[in-house]
């Protein structure tokens, strides 16, 4: 590991740059400051929540459209756009107060953030790298978990001397710092297709897939129920915490204490997932996926202690971690990579979706009286359900004749 991350360090560095800047468009960052938001527009919870799910919305909308340019154009051609852009969308956030605007920056954030900035950064590390493709993505993607685990605190902390709005205007300034820093990395960086055409790898049946071709092929539509769930109640699970701990009589200061451990058994599972990936292929991986999620949640619903939590806050971070690299792994094995992005770009689309959709679903069936660990009960039985739908895909599927 430690010769791979030397040779290979401008690549592996650019790719956790980039999911790291992802962090300013990534529900986490953006609900730090939904309080101050909501009375600045006038905004109840429900109004909120659904001005949310429809910016969100939006920008999946549009991701599957614009995530196929990464098939066309070099990361540090891409970044020259979409970072600015997020940087802008910061910058939209500090001086918006209206709710018409907000919904136009939360697109912005959403689509230029978790969308795009994330999309570079994995399909890069997927199309970079063939052999040790598991390894790269668990590295590149602990941009997401650093940036989770520090950030809330620097910000939060940072609010007892500059107001949000500054704030916002901080998180414009790094994103563009973080410009001139990834041109120098990626200066060695060649087009896709002359990577394609090196280290192109062919997908399932000896093929290169087009997006079309995914989207008849029946393992994608049986996989879709799984690449929606954790999103979907992974960011539910965080955007209804505070009550949730209401619901147990817990303090959230002693919820929110188990997180660094959450986030370390997230960061070991990233790098064991990566190599497992590497060494036995994605399919085992995706099969074993929905499993902890499934644990998890069944776990927290029944929870009588913090202790408890813990246990399943651990199961829900396996998942997590498993989900850091097997996805795209899996696209990339059984599709080919020769179009990796456009493929890529609807499961990301998805993926959006779901964040919008978790928080919302929850939210609403809150409001209807439907507690919150019956919830988490039948979450726990959607991901049984989901892994049976992928178990089948992936059974009836041609193994990839390469990986």
């Amino acid at each position: 590991m430690i010769r791979f991350v030397r040779e290979n360090a401008a690549f592996l560095a650019a790719g956790f740059l980039l999911t790291f800047s992802s962090s300013w468009g990534q529900t986490y960052f953006i609900s730090l400051f939904a309080g101050q938001i909501m009375e600045e527009v006038g905004l109840t919870d429900a109004e909120w929540g659904l001005t949310y799910m429809m910016a969100t919305t939006g920008s999946a909308v549009v991701m599957i459209f614009a995530g196929v340019l990464t098939d066309r154009f070099r990361a540090r051609t891409l970044l020259m756009v979409v970072l600015p852009g997020l940087a802008l969308a910061c910058v939209g956030m500090a001086v918006n107060s209206s709710i018409a605007g907000l919904i136009v920056v939360i697109f912005a954030l959403r689509f230029f953030g978790q969308g795009m900035a994330s999309q570079l950064a994995i399909v890069s590390m997927a199309r970079w790298f063939v052999a040790s493709r598991g390894k790269a993505l668990s590295i590149a993607t602990m941009g997401f978990s650093v940036s989770n685990a520090v950030l809330p605190f620097i910000f939060v902390s940072l609010l007892a001397v500059i107001t949000w709005r500054q704030s916002w205007i901080l998180a414009a300034v790094l994103c563009l710092a973080a410009v001139p820093v990834l041109v120098r990395l990626l200066r060695l960086e060649r087009t896709p297709q002359s990577v394609a055409s090196e280290n192109e790898v062919a997908g399932m049946e000896g093929r290169h897939w087009s997006r079309m071709d995914m989207l008849r092929h029946p393992l994608f539509w049986m996989a879709i129920p799984m690449l929606l769930a954790p999103p979907a109640w992974g960011t539910a699970l965080f955007f209804q915490q505070v009550h949730f701990v209401e619901v147990k009589g817990w303090t959230l200061a002693g919820y929110t204490a188990l997180f660094p451990i959450y986030i370390s058994a997230l960061i070991a599972m990233t790098f064991i997932s990566g190599e497992l990936i590497d060494r036995l292929g994605s399919a085992m991986m995706m099969r074993a996926w929905p499993i902890p999620w499934a644990l998890g949640f069944v776990v927290l619903a029944a929870a009588p202690t913090l202790g408890w939590a813990l246990v399943g806050l651990i199961f829900c971070a396996i998942g997590q971690g498993i989900q850091s690299n097997a996805p795209t792994s899996f696209f990339s094995e059984y599709y080919g990579t020769r179009h990796l992005g456009a493929i890529k770009a609807v499961a990301t689309a998805i993926m959006v979706l779901g964040s919008a959709l978790g928080p919302g679903i929850t939210g609403t069936l809150i409001t209807a009286g439907v507690g919150i660990e019956d919830q988490f009960r039948w979450i726990s039985v959607y991901f049984v359900v989901a892994a049976t739908f992928l178990w089948i895909g992936l059974s009836r599927s041609k193994l990839p004749t390469a990986s």
